[in-house]
Formats: structure tokens, sequence, C-alpha cells
């Protein structure tokens, strides 16, 4: 059956970084089409990935290591014979000024965010493109790709180069291989206490977003397999924000007009 076409559960699909926050949420949607889901990180998740009854496979990796990229990709065509999605979600960072740390330190940033996603899609690439329907590559990019990114200054650089990347991979690769973005807003995962507080500032932070709340890992799973579907086959080179609605401008909190009653 061709990728992308009917039903899902012959589909393989390699999230990296799925053992936790969004990875997860990406990872467990996929296990909800019936498709077998391949998570990699360096270190197994403290509690398997499920959904709907199925389990996703961890196979640990090194993905700033191009050997072990290469390796991971050879194991996932010789267990399952074809590869449908590849899902590039590893990345982070710590909140670092950029006068905090030397360039090297930025420098790795960078390389699990940019190049890390680069050596994936190339390693993943000879897989993707032998599905008689098409392969998918999905970027998880970030607003802070968008808009100054204060703090996390390389993130930010990093991420914005993922989107021209992923724009750029998808003419070079079409029609064999379709290349999108997903570009998230702030998302409650484990680790948004490290960067919004206890309760309270993930409370203000809600606020600021004009959906009310931060997103669930699920609802980006949820919009990543919409992208890897056949409903979006002509969709390729694009970006999709998952940010309820962005931020608030901040001028309007300090403006003196009211700018909450509409103009009569």
């Amino acid at each position: 059956m061709p990728a992308g076409t009917g039903h899902t559960g012959a589909r393989t699909v390699v999230v990296t970084g799925g053992t936790r926050g969004v990875g997860a949420g990406i990872a467990r949607a996929f296990l909800r089409t019936g498709a077998r889901v391949v998570v990699c990180a360096r270190r197994p998740p403290d509690r398997p990935v499920t959904a709907a009854g199925r389990t996703a496979r961890h196979l640990p990796a090194d993905l700033r290591d191009e050997a072990a990229v290469t390796a991971l990709f050879d194991r996932v065509a010789a267990d399952y014979g074809r590869l449908d999605v590849l899902v590039n979600n590893a990345g982070g960072t710590p909140f670092r000024p950029l006068a905090a740390a030397g360039a090297d330190r930025h420098a790795r940033v960078v390389a699990l965010n940019l190049l890390a996603p680069l050596t994936a899609s190339l390693a993943a690439y000879p897989l993707l493109r032998e599905q008689p329907g098409g392969g998918c590559i999905l970027m998880v990019g970030s607003v802070s790709g968008t808009r100054p990114s204060p703090g996390t200054a390389a993130y930010g650089a990093a991420k914005a180069g993922l989107h021209s990347l992923a724009r750029t991979m998808a003419v070079e690769w079409a029609p064999a291989v379709r290349v999108n973005t997903l570009v998230p807003g702030m998302v409650r995962t484990e680790s948004a206490r490290l960067h919004y507080g206890d309760e309270a500032g993930l409370a203000a932070v809600a606020r600021t977003v004009p959906a009310g709340r931060l997103a669930e890992p699920d609802e980006i799973g949820a919009a990543a397999v919409f992208l890897a579907s056949a409903d979006a086959a002509h969709i390729t080179g694009a970006e999709l924000l998952v940010h309820g609605g962005g931020e608030r401008p901040a001028f309007l909190a300090a403006a003196t007009v009211n700018h909450e009653e509409p103009p009569a």
C-alpha cells in the first residue's frame, strides 16, 4: 500500500527525541494511527511511550554523531524494510544570555537543533524516497525562530535556519519526499517549569497566549499526523504555526487607550 494513503498500519515512523515532551506527544499520535513508531534518544525513556495499546520502540542514538545516525537508519531498514515518516524533533537549549558563554557553547546548541536534523534527513532520504506514495519529513521548529529570542539566541538562530533548510529541502527532494515544519509556541511539557517557573508562573505565561493556555504535547502530535497524511499530499515547504494565536503585542498593554472595548 502506498505510504500516506488509506490505512496507515504499515507505515514506519521515526521520531527523534521522541521519549518525552513534544516528541513523545508526536510518537503517541502516530501510534494511534496504527503506525510502527521508533523513538530515538541517547537514553531510554523513564517509561515506555504508549498509546492505543501500542508501544513505541526505543533505539539509542546520539544525533550529533554521523556514524551513529547512519547506523540508526540502517537498523530501521533492516528491521522494517521501509521508512515513511521522519520527525526531526530532538533539540532544546538551556537559558543562556549570549555574553554568558563562549562561542563553543552556543555552537553546541546550533549543532543539536540544526545540524542534527540535517544529518538525520540525509541518512533517511534513501529510504524515504523509495516509498511509492512518497516519504515525509517533518521538522519541529519554534516560534523562537520567527522572533527575537533573548536568553536563547543560538536556539532561535538554529530554528530559523531549520525553517529555511526545510523550505529548500522541500524543493530539492520533490516530488519524492515532502518536507514541512511544525512551528510550536509554548507547550506544557515536563520541562516547562524550567523555563516558566511554578504553577503560578505557568498560569501567568498562559495568560499571554490568545488561546489562554499552553499547548499540550499531543496537540502538536495531531498536527504532525495531519502533515504526514494523504490529506496534506499537496502541502510541502510549508510552516504550520501551532501557537494558540501567538503573543499579544506588548504595546497594547503599555498603551493608555483602552483596546478591550470595540469601537462604537
